[in-house]
């Protein structure tokens, strides 16, 4: 006979809420981004897709980035066209394309989040710290971005490579000088306007402290335009690292960068293999475009303003 189940049973048989619901959260809330963005959900997964590959790529990578390879004949497999054998053909000296652009990823990937992790936050925290403060401080500060900003930032990054000389940590150092002055005068523009609101006004009547008015009533409002800024210029390091390797002052010949796949199409005759260019430049534009769409849609969610569209 089959006893019936108690309170304390059904307790003890029942799985623990603490340990589904936030993994049922999470998972409605990606849902329910998907639905209501598909765009944006395409752009995330691109995003996942080049994290995946990145940490993976030795695993998916069928030959060594560096690795000179031969055809079954035993001969230098050299501008090999795509086939069964090497799916992206090969370049100029027998290197696999395919394996090239997965590893790529990790430069790409590397430079992306080191630029924007490093210059997007440095200069959101300049825009809110010296907009609020106001005054000379401000004004002084604001001079030496015109100055920049007067300059654009491949030509920064160019003038910049030129005295370091070409390393992943430089292209990294190159793209947040020149991207620090654009993202300070846009944080500065929305701090300028949201500390003149009310609730702004009414907290300093109430005497609270700068600091608390920055982090409780500021920077949450300008969260929305950090994530936009850092998913555009996601795809803006990546699109400067390729130009810089593409014009050799970028990351080492070495190193397997899609802008330096570009360079070596250029100048291997583009009529003999044209895949070596194609691909990576494919790449590029799919892991921009994704970033993009990924941006556009968390700002849509974030926004107070957009929100209800």
């Amino acid at each position: 006979m089959i006893e019936p189940q108690t309170a304390d049973t059904r307790a003890v048989l029942a799985p623990s809420d603490g340990v589904l619901s936030p993994l049922s959260g999470l998972f409605q809330t990606l849902t329910r981004f998907g639905k209501n963005k598909p765009l944006g959900a395409v752009g995330g997964m691109i995003f996942v897709a080049l994290v995946l590959v990145a940490v993976f790529a030795p695993i998916l990578a069928p030959y060594g980035a560096k690795e000179l390879l031969d055809t079954r004949e035993g001969k230098a497999a050299v501008h090999i066209a795509p086939n069964s054998d090497f799916y992206f053909g090969t370049d100029h000296v027998g290197r696999d394309v395919l394996s090239r652009v997965i590893h790529g990823a990790r430069v790409s990937l590397y430079v992306g989040l080191g630029s924007v992790t490093i210059g997007i936050t440095g200069a959101f925290i300049l825009g809110v710290s010296f907009a609020y403060a106001g005054g000379k401080a401000d004004m002084i500060f604001q001079r030496f971005v015109d100055a920049m900003m007067a300059m654009p930032g491949l030509i920064i990054a160019l003038a910049i490579m030129a005295v370091l000389g070409p390393s992943l940590n430089n292209i990294i150092v190159a793209i947040v000088l020149g991207l620090v002055a654009p993202v300070v005068r846009t944080v500065r523009s929305q701090v300028l306007s949201l500390k003149e609101l009310d609730y702004v006004l009414a907290a300093r009547a109430v005497g609270a402290p700068s600091s608390r008015i920055i982090f409780r009533h500021i920077v949450p409002n300008c969260f929305a335009t950090y994530l936009i800024l850092a998913t555009y210029y996601l795809g803006f390091a990546i699109i400067i690292e390729a130009g810089l390797s593409f014009l050799g002052v970028g990351s080492p010949p070495d190193v397997p960068s899609w802008g330096g796949m570009l360079t070596i199409a250029s100048q291997s005759h583009v009529k003999i293999g044209p895949w070596v260019g194609i691909f990576p430049g494919v790449a590029i534009f799919i892991v921009v475009l994704g970033f993009n769409l990924l941006g556009d849609a968390l700002r849509d969610v974030f926004d107070p303003k957009l929100r209800g569209r």
